[in-house]
């Protein structure tokens, strides 16, 4: 024990030297954590003082990080067979204590905590810590009710995704914890003025809910009295107002309130029980008495109380965009249902004009968006992550799927809208013109174009609404109207102008609007371009100002990293093909430099979410396409190849995993059209290699492209080169694939692939390859099972016969296997299917492997094949050579 509170305290001390200011210091500290990590009971200490009350605070914070990516990193072994890092006893002693202070420990030593017992639950539950279950069914009948729920929140997300058996352990979890849940719930509505902690309370029973119910009901549920019973107090918290007092006055602290996330929470579940398990079109049988039950009990209810939440909006009300944003859903899913559609149309004009139009109008928010900070506004416009949380996205969607199924009573009455909007506006003096309502009805035209552009008598009127109400939007003073109108300019480029020079005028003012002062006007332009370039048939158009086009767009793509800006280049690059040569090395090279760029960013990101991620792999893209482009133009490969071979390097180690298949495609490009395979390229040949051993299988198919290319197009290189020794490098990867008893026959297809391009490429120049490519191949058919790598594997032969009849027969007689292989050979080649249509060898390619290996068989003499088997070989040749015809034809 004296030793133990010894080593407490210096490890305090080591902790504090982590926190100081002195680099030297805080360097020593941190190398002496690394040492200790290992040392017996070092957990254990690091539990104790986070949990020490009389601890410095900043203390207790950097043990607990320590702590938790100590657990993170070593609490489940990685390696099959590898030595633990933990102590049995150890994790014992954690196991006991972590569950009794993680409601004690402050707010920010709860969330460390967490993160770790989300681990150690993956990994232990239930097989080494069934008692984990029994804890916290006896708190959640004690004082402990916080600890308990938080702790059975980690429990259940663990099974929130799982289906099937992975889903087994769940079901016993949710039998033992629902009735406690319920009454505990129940106790907490029956409270006369609950506090924000009875909320916290609730909302972790919420999300302990929501992840038992994600992809399946429990059976308990399934029980009418159980199910009422949680929806009584679900509908309760629905329809009873949020209280008034303590609630934070910034919107922005107050949608995480917790009363208002209780109510996100509540309207959250029953969205899903409605969705998943509320339509009885979409049920299996056993559920479709639930369905038919929610559906006849529920789903009306809900109906009514959600048209009454929003209707505050239209008196400046609040409700958090994330709650309107669910309850739009679930009014969007009920337009298709005859009962519940009965129940809304009377309400119907009241939620178009006061609520839905007016959500989709520009805002104040959006205003204060614009001016101070266009970035994030150009960010917000383009992320599908906030469509799940925007109020005016599920206005759009709302709208969409009302015409979509109700269009007949609905579409004149939303477009006479739409119309009387424009309308007013153009009639109105300068100064009354209402910019805000403009916006909105021209967000409301753009979104409704797929089912205007083909409905009667709005197809036809299409052209004149673009000319009179939005065309003149791209002269507005207003920056907001700029942008909208270039964006619904975009909707509408694919329909047929009855005069070409319409379609003119909006090209010149969306490319135009590619030098707007404002930023959002210049991004929205350059995403409407890629319409107007794929609608336009005469190129002639656009070539003209192609550079000065190139120039804004790389302009803009170093103010801005978005993936759609990227989108346009390509179909730019794709629609001017050859023509694009002249730019080609440039362009390359300006992608090359914004793809570091976003790069950098995505690095210097912590939470993941940045655009640059995305925004890199089209820089990447869009390099391919341009590569595709210029294909006839070999001595510009040789001019990119500088440029390119840096991304190549760096992206081809464990750094590019996000990218690999887009860089892969680039190196493929490289060693295919350029005129040779410089030394530089040849450099990558063990980067790949070395990626596919460590990590890379599932890419092995993109591999194998450039690996072809090294092999058939750098021939003599791959065969001379010493240093390194590519053959070697070549058979040391086949032969630990093709070994790999671990790996399905889907996964190796490649493999015999690559040793076929050997044999094709190298005839007479590998002869001591033959033998071993031989034997890794026998041994690998007589366990394979699927028929297309059995194919493959039997082509790897026809190429051996192929590179040396009578050297390959030598060896398979040596191996013993001659028979058997060419027995089996003649099986697959006359097995058919029903149809009559052959079974094996498919494709043209494989149909002429097997043709060159048998006809390599007819010159041999005598002695090497007998007359019988020339026989078999003959017949086999004319069968294959007329199905190859036939095919070809």
């Amino acid at each position: 024990r004296k030793s133990n509170s010894m080593d407490l305290q210096s490890l305090v001390v080591i902790l504090q030297g982590a926190l100081g200011t002195n680099p030297t210091e805080r360097k020593a500290s941190e190398e002496s954590l690394n040492q200790l990590q290992y040392a017996p009971q070092h957990l254990v200490r690091l539990l104790q003082i986070i949990i020490e009350g009389n601890c410095d605070m900043a203390v207790r914070q950097v043990a607990s990080i320590s702590f938790k990516n100590f657990i993170a990193k070593h609490w489940a072994p990685l390696e099959p067979g590898e030595q633990p890092k933990i102590l049995p006893e150890d994790k014992e002693v954690v196991r006991q204590n972590i569950l009794n202070f993680i409601a004690l420990v402050p707010p920010l030593l709860r969330l460390q905590l967490g993160e770790c017992l989300k681990t150690m639950i993956q990994e232990d539950y239930p097989e080494q810590w069934p008692a984990i279950l029994s804890w916290v069914k006896h708190n959640l009948q004690d004082q402990q009710v916080y600890g308990a729920l938080f702790v059975l929140r980690i429990l259940s997300r663990k099974y929130e995704f799982k289906s099937d058996e992975e889903r087994i352990p769940s079901h016993h979890i949710v039998e033992e914890t629902f009735p406690l849940l319920l009454n505990i719930f129940n106790r907490l509505i029956q409270l006369p003025n609950p506090s924000v902690e009875a909320a916290d309370l609730i909302k972790l029973i919420c999300k302990i809910f929501w992840s038992s119910i994600y992809l399946e009901l429990p059976k308990q549920l399934f029980d009418p009295n159980t199910f009422n019973a949680w929806m009584i107090l679900f509908l309760n918290i629905l329809e009873r107002p949020v209280p008034a007092e303590g609630q934070p006055a910034d919107p922005e602290l107050r949608k995480s309130w917790g009363w208002w996330k209780v109510k996100k929470w509540t309207v959250h579940i029953l969205n899903r029980l409605y969705t998943r398990f509320g339509d009885a079109k979409l049920q299996n049988p056993n559920n479709k008495a639930f369905a038919q039950m929610f559906q006849k009990n529920y789903a009306g209810r809900i109906l009514e109380c959600h048209l009454n939440l929003l209707s505050v909006i239209p008196i400046g009300g609040y409700l958090p965009d994330r709650v309107i944003n669910l309850i739009l859903q679930y009014i969007s899913n009920s337009i298709s249902k005859n009962s519940m559609y009965n129940q809304l149309q009377p309400k119907l004009d009241d939620l178009l004009l006061k609520i839905i139009f007016p959500l989709m109008c520009f805002s104040d928010k959006d205003q204060i968006l614009w001016d101070e900070d266009p970035h994030e506004y150009v960010r917000k416009g383009y992320d599908i992550i906030e469509d799940l949380y925007s109020p005016r996205t599920a206005a759009m969607d709302f709208v969409c799927e009302l015409v979509r199924k109700r269009g007949k009573e609905n579409l004149h009455k939303f477009a006479s809208l739409i119309v009387e909007v424009f309308n007013r506006y153009s009639e109105a003096q300068a100064e009354y013109k209402l910019h805000r309502q403009k916006d909105g009805a021209l967000l409301a035209f753009g979104a409704l174009c797929d089912k205007l552009k083909q409905t009667e008598p709005y197809t036809s009127a299409l052209e004149r609404i673009l000319v009179q109400h939005v065309f003149p939007e791209f002269g507005s003073p207003v920056g907001h109207l700029r942008a909208k109108a270039a964006w619904v300019a975009g909707q509408y480029a694919h329909i047929n102008f009855s005069d070409p020079n319409n379609f003119r005028v909006a090209l010149r003012s969306v490319v135009a609007g590619m030098h707007d002062r404002e930023l959002p006007v210049r991004v929205d332009s350059v995403f409407a371009l890629r319409s107007f370039v794929e609608a336009c048939s005469d190129l002639s158009e656009i070539r003209p100002i192609l550079p000065q086009l190139i120039d804004d767009f790389f302009r803009l793509m170093n103010e801005v990293e978005n993936e759609d800006l990227v989108f346009t280049l390509e179909t730019i690059v794709d629609k001017f093909g050859e023509e694009i040569v002249p730019y080609a090395r440039e362009l390359c090279q300006k992608l090359a430099e914004a793809f570091w760029k976003c790069m950098d960013a995505a690095e210097k990101d912590e939470e993941g979410d940045d655009p640059g991620a995305l925004a890199a792999v089209g820089c990447l893209r869009a390099i391919s396409t341009i590569l595709e482009s210029v294909n006839g133009v070999p001595r510009l490969f040789i001019e990119m190849e500088p440029v390119l071979l840096p991304i190549m390097s760096k992206m081809l180690t464990t750094d590019g995993q996000e990218v690999f298949e887009e860089v892969l495609e680039i190196v493929s490009y490289m060693t295919f059209y350029s005129p040779n395979i410089s030394l530089e390229m040849w450099n990558l040949w063990p980067l790949m290699m070395e990626a596919l051993a460590d990590w890379a299988i599932d890419f092995y198919p993109n591999i194998l492209v450039p690996l072809d290319n090294y092999i058939s197009r750098g021939t003599a290189h791959f065969l001379t080169c010493k240093d390194p020794d590519y053959q070697l490098s070549l058979w040391n990867m086949l032969s630990s694939v093709m070994g790999d008893t671990n790996l399905e026959d889907g996964d190796i297809e490649p493999a015999p692939k690559l040793i076929q391009v050997l044999f094709q490429n190298c005839r007479g120049q590998v002869d001591h390859w033959v033998e071993p490519y031989l034997r890794i191949t026998v041994e690998r058919l007589r366990r394979s099972e699927k028929p297309y790598l059995k194919c493959l594997l039997m082509e790897v032969v026809a190429d051996a016969l192929y590179y040396n009849a009578s050297l390959t027969l030598n060896i398979l007689q040596r191996l013993n296997v001659a028979t058997e292989l060419f027995n089996l050979w003649f099986q697959m080649l006359q097995q058919t299917k029903k149809s009559g249509a052959p079974a094996n060898f498919k494709r043209e390619h494989d149909k002429k492997v097997c043709c060159l290996g048998l006809t390599s068989l007819l010159p041999l003499p005598a002695d090497q094949l007998p007359g019988e088997a020339l026989e078999r070989v003959f017949k086999s040749t004319i069968d294959l050579l007329v199905a190859y015809k036939n095919q070809v034809a």
